[in-house]
């Protein structure tokens, strides 16, 4: 049976926000476990913080950069949208008018990322079968960021995420043929890696727990092109 799902994300914008606070919000170079798994929890219509807990410590991951893409940072205006303690809009003082709220928001520009999701084989088909027909739509970190294509890619049976990512050949471009070393970022344990926060705690509190990866680089073989 397959203990791993295959997700092909990739679009003309991505934002997977690692520290985003307030008015900066950052993206990490990559796909983050909390985005991945905010994703799965889209395809099987969970919402509740219990729900997408337990399913970020049921599954571990590994992301493979194909695309790792350009970074754009847009300055990003709202108006009206600043609340007082008591839950009303903040008025400017000076103008007379609603405070505007500014940020500025990072994106990945035209990225491909091809993730290995490992985990038990009855949830792996249970994912499987929901990633093809999603109870949401789907979106990469920010609902403004609609995927390209759908992001299932296939399924398999692997001995580890490394193994699943290099045995996955790379599509084919224009300017690509043989191999190429390709990044990678393996989910693995304590010690082991760098810490980050993204293992997912709380939703509602936007609350994370710590979560240890380390970078790799794959021997990955090109698809053939066509004609």
């Amino acid at each position: 049976m397959a203990n791993t799902l295959f997700l092909r994300l990739e679009g003309p914008l991505q934002a997977w926000g690692e520290r985003a606070r307030w008015s900066v919000r950052d993206t990490a170079p990559e796909p983050t476990k909390s985005g991945v798994v905010g994703l799965l929890a889209c395809a099987l219509g969970l919402s509740r913080d219990a729900d997408l807990r337990e399913l970020s410590r049921q599954v571990r991951l590994g992301v493979r950069c194909d695309r790792p893409g350009s970074h754009l940072i847009d300055y990003h205006t709202v108006i009206g949208g600043v609340l007082s303690a008591e839950g009303k809009v903040k008025i400017n003082a000076g103008t007379h008018e609603a405070e505007t709220v500014v940020s500025w928001r990072h994106y990945l520009c035209d990225a491909s990322f091809l993730v290995a999701v490992q985990a038990a084989p009855e949830l792996i088909a249970r994912l499987a079968a929901a990633v093809q027909q999603p109870h949401w739509p789907f979106y990469l970190g920010r609902r403004s960021c609609p995927p390209a294509r759908p992001p299932f890619a296939g399924v398999g049976d692997y001995a580890s995420l490394e193994e699943a990512l290099a045995e996955q050949p790379l599509e084919p471009l224009a300017d690509q043929e043989g191999e190429a070393q390709v990044r990678a970022v393996i989910e693995c344990g304590p010690g082991e890696g760098v810490r980050r926060r993204d293992e997912v705690d709380s939703r509602a509190r936007r609350t994370f727990g710590p979560r240890y990866t380390r970078d790799v680089y794959l021997t990955v073989a090109a698809q053939p092109k066509e004609g």
